[in-house]
């Protein structure tokens, strides 16, 4: 449920084979947009799921020592260990362990991956700027086997949270989109889309509800994740409408933190309900 700016990016990105940065609240569809750009063009997602301490032997590559050992051992207990050509072969693909970044350079039959770096603000400066130079030039080096570049470079989608500004040197090299909240007629379509069966008024009462809440003084506020969660939850509660008391119920779908929960128990969640009919008595 793409709006025109964003469809616009992902149409530049493509065509220039450049990188996306997506920036935006966390829920509001970051990862998503790398999943639909996979499935729409048939690629495979190689997802590298970013977090504090990240490291090349987790991101790129490393090796097998176990396998290797054991190997090492068969070779001894034959009593014909030719060093060099043990060392050619411990150190080839076999013992290899690939993750995500290089496999993202391999050649694909079904075209070049969907390469998603998500939240890529949880890692730190160096492997930061680590990823600068594997994006510059769509290579890695394994030292033990040589330099792996891709024959087409992936199409690679990065999101950040924002809970730190990445570098501008990897900015340059990326097109830029900011995911915002959706309105409410594009996140009405995004549930009934999502969440199928779902009541056109419990939909919209559910949309409604859930756009107050994003003006509310929240430690953090609901994402359209969140959204499709609570509609899920209420539609499998047989809800036909909203009342304070399922809102209270079920608030920990939507809300994640404690503090938001007892802010809108009880009476604040009864007044938002009755300014959102009034809103929608209004509108008709």
């Amino acid at each position: 449920m793409a709006d025109r700016s964003l469809a616009t990016v992902l149409f530049l990105a493509l065509r220039m084979g450049r990188p996306i940065f997506l920036e935006g609240e966390a829920g509001v569809g970051k990862t998503e947009i790398a999943k639909v750009l996979s499935a729409t063009l048939g690629r495979k997602l190689i997802r590298l799921q970013c977090y504090e301490g990240l490291d090349v032997g987790s991101a790129v590559y490393e090796w097998n020592y176990a396998a290797q050992m054991i190997a090492i051992r068969l070779a001894e207990a034959e009593g014909t260990v030719d060093r060099a050509r043990l060392t050619h072969d411990i150190f080839s693909d076999e013992f290899l362990i690939k993750r995500p970044l290089l496999q993202a350079l391999e050649p694909d039959t079904g075209g070049a991956p969907v390469l998603l770096i998500d939240e890529l603000d949880r890692t730190d400066e160096a492997f930061e700027a680590f990823l600068l130079e594997v994006l510059a030039d769509f290579q890695v080096t394994v030292p033990e086997m040589g330099t792996v570049k891709a024959a087409h470079p992936p199409i690679v989608v990065i999101t950040s949270n924002r809970t730190r500004e990445i570098h501008d040197a990897l900015k340059r090299r990326c097109l830029y989109h900011w995911v915002d909240y959706p309105s409410a007629e594009r996140e009405v379509a995004i549930v009934r889309t999502k969440v199928p069966g779902i009541s056109a008024t419990l939909s919209e009462e559910i949309v409604r509800f859930v756009q107050a809440l994003r003006r509310e003084d929240l430690f953090k506020a609901p994402g359209v994740a969140e959204t499709l969660d609570w509609a899920g939850a209420l539609t499998e509660l047989d809800a036909v409408a909203l009342d304070p008391a399922t809102v209270s119920d079920t608030l920990g779908v939507l809300l994640k933190y404690q503090d938001d929960i007892a802010r809108l128990q009880g009476s604040r969640a009864g007044e938002l309900i009755s300014q959102l009919r009034a809103d929608m008595t209004a509108a008709e």
